[in-house]
């Protein structure tokens, strides 16, 4: 397992997952680049948007992902999970979802089986292990559902040493609990759970993201988020299941 401490360049205090969004709630849409992960799912030719009856967004956060899905013509029953009450304020406003949970990415408490769609955006790094996560979203996946995972590409990690982090009131740079995953290691969980990958995109540095960050001019062509699509094929079963462990993976 690789460890983010052995890149940190950046030294902020760090805080935990529901402390850190609870507080960059206030300015986090205006922080992230909506190249980061909106321009990749525009870049996708799997799921068929449109068709979803559906859709389970965890990590929901302020709704950013929820809002992108009705504009690309998402219409069925959109519901959002997210650790932090904050960032559900805020998207209880949008009012794009269905409904709004709190709770835990790993252990949803949704139904089983009632998704054509779970997809989450940029909450990877902050998993410890992605297999709970890969799990439960195979758990709420239908037959023939996708799971989109859009994430921090690990090898900008580890090129910047750079952790998701955000500049609170008083203008201190404050770190969230970041973890590297390497795309083996998605794979791996993924592939375990059940899921087969269909799609896979990479975004880089490049021009639209100089125009906004002119000082990543060193990282041109560094890819820096990644977005993947998995499929649940119709009867397959789990890796939990196929090792009749069913109801026994961690969720911490």
């Amino acid at each position: 397992m690789v460890d983010f401490s052995d890149f940190d360049t950046r030294g902020y205090r760090t805080v935990d997952v529901a402390t850190g969004y609870g507080r960059w709630v206030s300015t986090y849409e205006e922080t992230v680049e909506d190249v980061m992960d909106l321009a990749l799912l525009d870049e996708l030719t799997e799921p068929p948007w449109q068709k979803l009856r559906r859709t389970a967004d965890l990590g929901c956060g302020t709704g950013r992902t929820g809002a992108w899905l009705r504009g690309r013509g998402v219409t069925g029953t959109l519901d959002g999970v997210d650790l932090t009450p904050q960032m559900l304020a805020v998207a209880r406003e949008k009012g794009v979802h269905d409904r709004l949970v709190e709770g835990d990415v790993r252990a949803t408490g949704l139904e089983s089986g009632a998704y054509d769609l779970v997809i989450s955006s940029l909450i990877d790094e902050h998993l410890p292990d992605l297999a709970p996560y890969y799990a439960e979203t195979w758990r709420l996946a239908a037959d023939g559902a996708h799971c989109v995972v859009v994430a921090f590409h690990p090898h900008f990690i580890m090129a910047s040493g750079m952790p998701t982090h955000f500049t609170d009131a008083s203008g201190e740079h404050i770190a969230i609990s970041t973890h590297v995953h390497l795309f083996s290691d998605h794979v791996t969980a993924a592939l375990t759970a059940g899921w087969r990958l269909v799609e896979m995109r990479e975004g880089i540095v490049d021009a639209r993201w100089l125009a906004r960050k002119p000082k990543w001019e060193k990282y041109r062509g560094h890819p820096v988020s990644a977005a993947l699509v998995w499929r649940k094929e119709t009867g397959a079963m789990g890796g939990a299941a196929m090792n009749g462990c069913v109801g026994a993976r961690s969720n911490t």
